[in-house]
């Protein structure tokens, strides 16, 4: 076989065969991954020259693209032979031109010619997002789950988010309220601790639920509420310690409690809704539902399951859900809760004086055999997991254990999977976080079983899939930001800001040509500005180079311990220097000793860039040392279960924000003149009226 063929035969299925590593080096792909990639796109990589051949003529033989994307007030670029007759079936069922002004949707383009008859999907997307209006904003960051009150089930939840907005907006002038994926997680303990590796992003984890806040509670009779209230009294007294949060107890216990409210008798109205909602979600809700009811007896791999139940809609599948059906109806009317509620924390962020409101974060994808990946089992491909080659943090690379889309696939079904996705969550939010943006454009693919660094770039049709979430973007009223880290190819991030995409600046990577800090005026306008992200450490373990320790304990670091220390020290000095030359630290405060004053400092600097939206990290404002998860590990670090703790280990508690005066000021000091990019209310005053920060009316849905 010759490796020539091979590497031509890799590019015309948009296979990268090279690319250019964090440290600027060209690496090249190995064969063998070639090869397996290739095959897992379901091409026969026996014969590379007769694939090739094979390959161009099946394009060669069709008129149109897997599918057609059109941006809104142009008409689809069509090569078609002479006497060849387009026709478009719309979303609505309506026909129309092509060269019509051709409404915003998912249609479909018909082609008659002398060879027959050719059908695609045609999307018709917005050109670009609407630009942030007015002044610039802040927000809070925060990992949800690790956010408690006095009252949650020892893990924070979506009454703690309303609260914690609210207090945000009101006391501290906060615009928006950034928190970890909310997506589903298995049905029965145990629960996978990373909120970025769930079992579904269509629906939500209901982990997240406050049992006290569904309205059928009131009607429990007081043996019931007794029933539910023992259910939650160990795991309020667990909340009250910085213990390592227990996902499986509080599934646990709440599961049970949701089990005797779905049995309460709904009013005449609540019924109506209820039954409107599952109106609305259809089939898909059925199949998540149905995949949950059967993932309890047979486990959360569906590639597992006996043969007839792999396939989401085989015979064999209804007949089961059938004989389940009250399983298949409880997991249904919790995601109506859920539904309820998240409408509920977005509403009140907003009454509370935010402009944008919660903004959800989305994750890469979905376990390999959960609902997900049983309901889109056509479009996504097995035998690989996503992931990202080595970087300057995680230097053996990444393996996320997740199915990618198949390019042609998902094109092939107009995008579909992946807009019922983002529509699902970006129905009750303000803005969405969308990890690792770059996948829309190619993502990093690693067999199964070999090193996260043997892997291969595979491109997808960036028109389309950026497309997809503009036109979904669009339809919600919602902005969205893009993590653009790690290593990306500079039109990327021009595609994306072209588009109204905000990018992502962290501070600990923002340098110049030169290696040394940027100074915060050269910083992007259209982007989401932080010190750090969920897999960096806070300012405090940051300052005193903890995490080198850390990363050397788990086996991480590629060079010795003592090299990554001092260069992680020459970075802090770095940045110290830079603080000071700014005016914004005193050269005699020692970072070690006092990260409390680096912290205000940081957040200082942050005031001074241009960017239109700062994130600020609610760990970093209590004097958390602990990483919420350190990338590489799946074990031997307690990842996605850590309690938020202020700087002595000990708890801190939502109530305590807003009302305990210490720790309220401590915030306030921490958030330094951040504040000042929002109106706070006069004494006895009230928050002037929330406004969407978009430009013009809420855009009609077409």
């Amino acid at each position: 076989m010759s490796d020539a063929e091979l590497v031509r035969l890799a590019e015309e299925h948009g296979v990268s065969t090279s690319y250019v590593d964090w440290r600027g080096d060209r690496t090249t792909v190995p064969p063998p991954t070639l090869r397996h990639v290739l095959t897992a796109l379901g091409v026969d990589v026996s014969d590379p020259r007769a694939a090739l051949e094979e390959h161009r003529e099946r394009r060669a033989a069709r008129l149109l693209p897997p599918a057609v994307v059109a941006r809104r007030g142009r008409a689809p670029r069509l090569a078609l032979p002479e006497g060849a007759r387009a026709r478009v079936e719309l979303a609505d069922g309506g026909r129309a031109d092509p060269g019509d002004g051709l409404p915003l949707g998912a249609h479909r383009l018909h082609v008659e010619h002398d060879r027959g008859h050719e059908q695609a999907p045609l999307l018709v997307v917005p050109d670009r997002l609407p630009e942030l209006a007015g002044r610039r904003m802040w927000g809070l960051m925060a990992q949800l789950y690790s956010v408690r009150s006095r009252v949650s089930w020892a893990m924070g939840d979506l009454h703690d988010l309303a609260e914690l907005s609210a207090w945000a907006a009101r006391d501290l002038g906060a615009s928006f309220t950034l928190v970890n994926p909310l997506h589903a997680t298995e049905p029965l303990p145990p629960l996978e601790a990373s909120p970025y590796l769930p079992v579904s992003r269509r629906y939500a984890s209901p982990l997240y639920v406050r049992v006290e806040d569904i309205p059928e509670y009131a009607r429990l009779n007081s043996m019931q509420r007794e029933t539910v209230q023992r259910l939650a009294r160990p795991l309020r007294e667990q909340g009250r310690t910085a213990d390592l949060l227990d996902r499986d107890a509080v599934w646990h216990a709440k599961r049970s409690a949701l089990e005797i409210l779905f049995h309460v008798r709904r009013s005449a109205d609540r019924e109506q809704e209820l039954r409107a909602y599952l109106a609305r979600e259809g089939e898909a809700l059925e199949s998540y539902a149905t995949w949950c009811a059967i993932a309890e007896e047979h486990g959360f791999d569906y590639r597992r399951w006996p043969e007839p139940l792999r396939t989401a809609d085989s015979a064999a599948v209804r007949a089961e859900a059938q004989r389940r059906r009250q399983t298949v109806d409880f997991h249904r009317w919790a995601q109506w809760i859920l539904d309820g509620q998240l409408a509920a924390a977005q509403s009140g962020a907003r009454r509370a004086g935010m402009d944008i409101g919660i903004v959800h974060d989305l994750a890469v994808g979905a376990q390999s055999g959960g609902a997900d990946a049983w309901m889109y089992r056509d479009t996504l491909v097995p035998g690989i997991h996503v992931g990202a080659p080595p970087d300057e943090f995680n230097q053996q690379g990444q393996d996320w254990g997740q199915p990618p889309w198949h390019p042609v696939r998902l094109a092939e079904q107009g995008y579909r999977p992946f807009l019922e996705q983002l529509r699902q969550v970006m129905r009750h939010a303000g803005g969405v976080r969308m990890d690792h943006v770059m996948g829309l454009f190619r993502l990093w693919w690693v067999p199964e079983g070999a090193s996260p660094a043997d892997g291969a770039y595979v491109r997808y049709d960036h028109e389309g899939t950026v497309g997809a979430l503009l036109l979904a973007a669009h339809e919600s009223d919602t902005l969205v930001v893009g993590e653009d880290l790690g290593t990306v190819e500079p039109w990327v991030r021009e595609h994306l800001d072209e588009r109204g995409v905000l990018g992502t600046s962290v501070l600990w990577f923002e340098h110049d040509e030169n290696g040394r800090p940027r100074r915060p005026e050269t910083w992007r306008t259209d982007c989401l500005a932080t010190v750090a992200t969920h897999d960096l450490p806070p300012v405090a373990s940051y300052v005193t180079a903890e995490h080198v320790e850390l990363r050397a304990h788990l086996d991480l670091l590629t060079r010795p311990v003592e090299e990554e220390r001092a260069d992680a020290e020459e970075r802090v000095a770095a940045w110290r220097a830079l603080l000071v030359d700014l005016g914004l630290l005193d050269p005699s405060v020692d970072p070690v000793a006092d990260p409390a004053a680096v912290v205000t400092a940081l957040h200082g600097y942050l005031r001074r860039t241009p960017s239109k939206l700062v994130g600020v990290a609610l760990t970093d404002l209590v004097g958390d040392h602990r990483m919420q998860n350190q990338p590489g590990t799946s074990g031997g670090y307690p990842n996605w279960r850590i309690p938020l703790t202020n700087g002595e280990g000990e708890p801190v508690f939502l109530e305590d924000l807003a009302t305990h005066p210490e720790r309220g000021a401590a915030v306030r000091a921490a958030l330094g003149d951040l504040a000042d990019l929002a109106p706070r209310p006069e004494a006895g005053g009230e928050l002037p009226a929330p406004r969407r920060p978009m430009l013009g009316p809420r855009p009609t849905h077409q």
